[in-house]
């Protein structure tokens, strides 16, 4: 009798114990920013998939590898790609809107400075859909954003 009593009290305190872990970790994993990778080799190809037979014709890999550096280079500037990211806690205090439209412009600004020829705009409207989807494909897109955000 007092064997299985000890059974019993030995099964209820290590589920209790594996409870508390697991709602505590739960809680903690909730507030921390999901874990999305970004590989640059990986986002060229993906975004050189999409690409429509003639944007592929006009751009190298090289120049649009550029393309997807500056504009990772511009998400840092924004504030959007932080220098560490893992296990930190979501800080978003601000709205911040990221259009196409304006990436679209920075990136046929910037393309010409970093060597990159640009034959047609349209390729660059391309790259920046398609380099959306990726990020959208491993994880990395906020919340689209309502007509009061705007």
């Amino acid at each position: 009798m007092i064997l299985a009593l000890f059974i019993a009290a030995a099964a209820i305190s290590v589920f209790l114990i594996a409870a508390l872990v697991v709602g505590r970790e739960a809680r903690r994993l909730d507030a921390v920013a999901p874990r999305a990778v970004y590989g640059l080799l990986e986002a060229t190809e993906f975004v050189a998939d999409l690409l429509p037979p003639t944007t592929q014709a006009r751009l190298t890999l090289d120049e649009l590898r550029e393309m997807l550096v500056l504009h990772m280079r511009w998400l840092h500037a924004q504030g959007l790609q932080p220098d560490k990211v893992v296990d930190r806690p979501q800080e978003i205090h601000d709205v911040v809107l990221i259009t196409e439209d304006q990436l679209t412009g920075y990136l046929l600004a910037q393309a010409s400075e970093a060597g990159v020829e640009v034959l047609d705009d349209v390729d660059v409207v391309y790259v920046v859909q398609a380099h959306l989807a990726y990020f959208d494909a491993i994880g990395a897109v906020g919340p689209t954003a309502s007509s009061t955000d705007l």
